[in-house]
């Protein structure tokens, strides 16, 4: 991302009162948000459409709320989220299935684990999981090998497609507008206190450039987020923070899926293992592993079929006579890096970034699909308290 300076090009002026910049899913959700309060709110994408990002290379899961730390934004925010989000599945037509999951354990070690997440669960208000046995395993899905696993019942899958088309759809009936091919290449911010008006200007490139500048800026951007604001000049260089990537591969089944529900081994350092889950036509994949990277690069290797057979057959063994075909790949934005704990979600209001009407959300990760009605609720509560 290069930085532009406003000698550099001289561009037409509007005023805009709310920026959000990335329409992702959280993007979308948080204009929305606004939107429905009455705000004039402008989304900017950078790509040719919504949602093309990390939105639309993820595992398409509703979480239930089991991984996180009790009290953590990601705790908090899936729980509600997953309940906001089924309804407005429900309210809008968007495809979803409560297909539910199972938390396998191949040992005794991984049978500890189970104990240690079925508590982690309650602390954070999931109170629907189930322990099955070996025997009750086998009953429920019959090609499984496993000691014992954790049921939940209310996990599910999502057209996430479907459901950014519904949330941008909801954002023009409230009279705001998703603007594409419009990226943010840089931009500036003046000293102000809170409340003062137009103290934000955004270059923005692509087949129509201009200047914009804003009341409110709700920053979205996802892997990109830390390369956006240090393009803009005068954002305190003490405000700023290093983001990790996390890249993840998806290897497809082809043929017939065994499984009706999705399948997940306890989690791993840095996501939740490579787990099996379905989309809406059933199709079974495979991922995401976790290969940190200083680039974005989205090849699928088939190099690493082997290494996926091998994981996936601690669970089902059956995959090594199976056929995996290369499907996709996402970049997950992670506060923490290799060998770090696990980073919550992060919500920047003016007093954390330090610029009046600038508002970040950094490391949006997984649960982050799950959790963006909820996070968009936060986003805008605070919003109404900078006015």
């Amino acid at each position: 991302m290069t930085t532009k300076s406003s000698e550099d090009i001289q561009r037409e002026t509007f005023l805009v009162d709310t920026v959000v910049i990335g329409a992702g899913v959280i993007g979308l959700a948080v204009a929305r948000s606004l939107a429905q309060q009455g705000r004039e709110v402008m989304v900017l994408e950078s790509e040719y459409g919504i949602g093309m990002g990390t939105s639309s290379r993820n595992s398409e899961v509703i979480h239930a709320g089991i991984y996180y730390p009790s009290g953590s934004l990601k705790a908090q925010c899936c729980v509600e989220g997953k309940a906001l989000l089924y309804q407005y599945c429900e309210n809008h037509q968007v495809p979803y299935r409560r297909c539910g999951k199972l938390i396998v354990a191949a040992n005794a070690e991984q049978e500890r684990t189970l104990e240690s997440l079925l508590d982690k669960a309650e602390a954070n208000g999931v109170l629907d999981l189930q322990r099955l046995s070996r025997k009750q395993v086998s009953t429920l899905e019959p090609q499984l090998t496993a000691e014992s696993a954790l049921l939940s019942p209310s996990t599910g899958i999502i057209d996430s497609h479907r459901y950014m088309l519904a949330l941008q759809g909801d954002i023009e009936d409230a009279g705001g507008m998703v603007v594409a091919n419009s990226p943010v290449v840089g931009g500036r911010v003046e000293p102000g206190s809170i409340g003062e008006e137009g103290k934000i200007t955004l270059f923005v490139g692509g087949e129509a450039p201009c200047h914009l500048r804003a009341r409110c800026v709700i920053n979205c951007t996802g892997i990109l987020s830390s390369e956006l604001l240090g393009s803009i000049d005068g954002y305190p260089t003490d405000a700023l923070h290093r983001l990790y990537w996390a890249k993840g591969h998806y290897f497809s089944l082809a043929g017939q899926s065994p499984f009706r529900h999705l399948i997940y081994p306890v989690p791993e350092h840095g996501g939740l293992g490579i787990h099996l889950t379905l989309d809406m036509g059933g199709q079974a994949r495979f991922g995401p592993d976790v290969q940190w990277v200083d680039a974005i690069d989205y090849d699928v290797s088939p190099d690493l079929i082997q290494k996926f057979r091998q994981h996936v057959a601690t669970y089902w063994p059956a995959v090594m006579e199976r056929e995996l075909i290369p499907a996709y790949a996402g970049i997950r934005p992670k506060l923490s890096g290799p060998g770090d704990a696990a980073a919550d979600f992060l919500i920047e209001a003016p007093r954390q970034t330090g610029v009046a009407g600038w508002f970040n959300l950094l490391g949006i990760e997984s649960p982050g699909l799950t959790a963006s009605l909820a996070l968009a609720a936060k986003v805008a509560k605070s919003v109404a308290e900078y006015d």
